[in-house]
């Protein structure tokens, strides 16, 4: 019917190329458009200005000699300005550009070792997007924007580098692990250091404070009680203590069987042996 009535529809973000006897007359913008086939005009064909986009897989090889597949996505789009020249200077436009691409990409990785390639995958991306913009114009196309999307090494290197990773963790984590141990290990020597000094600085102050007490008692019955001698008033404390004690020995139901001296002899004994040990420490305090 359009034919009939020598009109014609252009499609949204589409632009037509019309001719008149084969050759290039006008671009047609989207909308209805007058055309007299009468008069030697026609559609060539039409144009998409969308935004297209173009997968690239490049295998290439680094500078160490590992084989490496490079994946890069071209986004591009015809521009309306230039349509004629993307129309007629270009039969396979994506086989254009991945010509570009596998030019760029087997001229800049094979310059970078394996790991390079994986850091600098950014400046490989402007390296073919800077190379296509400048070809691609001249056909009338527009570069949006170009990305590496994926670098895939051959398998058997991907097994090794995950393996040499997995080491260089499992070997971090082994020191880590020694050190937390070394740090344990140390403050509970320090911990047992101070508590060894803090149990002996406790006796030592008991055995003063058993001392000092003894002291006092023995000057004190003495003042109070004339005609006694420091040494009997000692020998009555140690016999008491030393009743006292046992008494407290058969009293406890978890004692174990003790075998010590007994008799007035003994306590005499014991009462000697610890009058020099008082003496000795009234002697150095």
């Amino acid at each position: 019917m359009g034919n009939l009535l020598c009109c014609t529809k252009v499609e949204q973000s589409t632009v037509s190329i019309r001719e008149r006897f084969g050759k290039f007359d006008r671009v047609l913008e989207p909308g209805c458009h007058c055309l007299p086939w009468f008069l030697g005009k026609q559609i060539a064909g039409n144009l998409s200005l969308r935004l297209q986009q173009l997968d690239v897989r490049c295998e290439t090889k680094t500078k160490d000699n590992v084989f490496v597949n490079v994946v890069a996505s071209i986004q591009y789009r015809a521009l309306a300005e230039k349509a004629n020249d993307a129309f007629y200077k270009l039969t396979n436009t994506k086989t254009q550009i991945q010509a570009y691409v596998f030019d760029v990409i087997r001229a800049f990785v094979p310059k970078l070792n394996l790991d390079d390639v994986f850091e600098q995958k950014n400046d490989i991306a402007k390296a073919v997007e800077e190379e296509l913009e400048k070809a691609m114009s001249a056909y009338g196309f527009e570069i949006v924007q170009t990305l590496i999307v994926d670098i895939e090494p051959d398998e058997r290197v991907k097994k090794a580098m995950n393996e040499i990773n997995a080491a260089a963790r499992m070997r971090v984590a082994a020191n880590d692990k020694a050190e937390a141990e070394k740090i344990i290990q140390i403050k509970r020597a320090e911990g047992e250091a101070e508590s060894k000094y803090l149990s002996g600085l406790g006796i030592a102050r008991q055995r003063q404070a058993i001392v000092d007490g003894l002291r006092d008692s023995v000057l004190g019955f003495s003042e109070n009680v004339p005609g006694t001698s420091a040494k009997d008033v000692l020998d009555m404390v140690l016999i008491t203590q030393y009743f006292d004690t046992m008494k407290e020995i058969g009293a406890s139901s978890k004692s174990s069987a003790v075998f010590i001296p007994h008799g007035p002899g003994a306590v005499q004994d014991i009462a000697t042996q610890i009058r020099s040990g008082f003496l000795q420490a009234s002697a150095s305090h």
